[in-house]
């Protein structure tokens, strides 16, 4: 079960449900009269590139086969736009539409932007830990990608948001809560520059070496490949050879983040009920989706789509976020089709095209 969490109408008194219900609407939360979409499909003539923006991080989408079709969110005050596609193999191709949200209504949220090998202290353990993308050269694409297109787009939409917010594994630590808001508390200027202190001590106090390969296998006569992979795994982020504590070590949001004293962080560790429940009193609808790794975090932890687009208008920023990307040395195509897959059942948009409207476009 998801946790939805419930009200008894017999709870309130009728001034709170009038109190309620007025402020429901003034945010846009009121389901208002269904209407009927009109489903048409218009097609594309010679459209360009989709994700095309960043292709050292994302290879381009080519399909050219595209169909434009109605607005599909249409806020009253709108003052934010975000085209948005989805493939459907029904209609044999990209299906592209306007959207026209109301920015207060609207959260961005950037699923685990580890601050890991970017100067703060936490770096990948060594002779042949793996942590995040698992070593740091690959750390080190990420970190340009946190830099070049994430903290850009956060800074601009900031302004435009009801919320900022970063999600991190594990609870909220003693360090940490000094260093960003929750859904606990906030801090003060005093704590956060006491949380960077205790960050940086604690981080250089750790010891990052841990052990080396093992030379040598004992491998069976009849299942020589099953033994030889259980003994030498593809990813082990263990105690032998990350050192052990080096996951109770609090993880910080990428020094890359300009990181707003507003914003918010949220903890794996507390699951997807308080994080839904967080969005909802706050009168968030939609979410804009950014983050890390597409084919993992990005989908299946607290902050994940998976929770996330049963409850919320949620567009994934289709080049704002990297796969994993295992036996290569870029994230170009891992992310590609990532991005390629969800966007069956979920609308994909890009940086670029989230925009804020101008007055005369919003009062339309």
């Amino acid at each position: 079960m998801r946790g939805a969490l419930h009200h008894p109408l017999c709870a309130l008194s009728l001034a709170a449900l009038f109190a309620t219900a007025l402020a429901a609407s003034v945010r846009g939360q009121t389901t208002g009269v269904p209407r009927t979409y009109e489903n048409r499909l218009a097609p594309i003539a010679d459209p360009a590139p989709l994700l095309a923006d960043y292709p050292e991080f994302v290879e381009p989408v080519r399909e050219t086969r595209r169909f434009e079709a109605p607005p599909l969110v249409e806020d009253a005050a709108a003052d934010l736009s975000v085209r948005a596609w989805r493939f459907s193999y029904n209609a044999r191709g990209i299906v592209e539409m306007p959207n026209r949200l109301r920015g207060r209504d609207t959260a961005l949220i950037v699923v685990h932007p580890w601050g890991i090998d970017d100067g703060q202290g936490w770096v990948t353990p060594e002779p042949a830990g793996a942590a995040f993308q698992c070593t740091p050269e690959k750390n080190g694409i990420l970190n340009r990608h946190i830099s070049e297109v994430v903290n850009p787009l956060l800074k601009s939409l900031r302004p435009h948001v009801g919320l900022v917010m970063y999600s991190l594994p594990g609870k909220e630590d003693a360090i940490r809560k000094k260093l960003y808001r929750s859904f606990a508390g906030t801090p003060t200027d005093a704590d956060r520059r006491l949380g960077r202190e205790q960050l940086a001590a604690k981080l250089a106090a750790f010891d990052y070496r841990g052990q080396a390969i093992a030379s040598e296998l004992k491998l069976s006569a009849n299942l020589p490949v099953v033994d030889y992979f259980r003994q030498f795994r593809g990813l082990d982020p263990t105690a032998p050879f990350n050192h052990e504590g080096f996951w109770e070590l609090p993880i910080p949001v990428s020094r890359h983040i300009e990181v707003a004293p507003p914003d918010v962080v949220i903890y794996d560790g507390d699951g997807y009920p308080p994080l839904k429940q967080f969005l909802k009193d706050r009168g968030i609808r939609h979410v804009l989706l950014t983050g890390y790794n597409t084919d993992m975090c990005f989908c299946k932890t607290t902050a994940g789509y998976d929770n996330l687009s049963p409850d919320f208008n949620v567009f994934l920023v289709g080049d704002a976020t990297i796969a994993t990307f295992p036996a290569n040395p870029s994230p170009r195509f891992a992310t590609n089709a990532a991005i390629s897959f969800a966007a069956l059942d979920h609308l994909v948009t890009q940086a670029s095209w989230i925009k804020p409207l101008v007055r005369a476009q919003a009062r339309r």
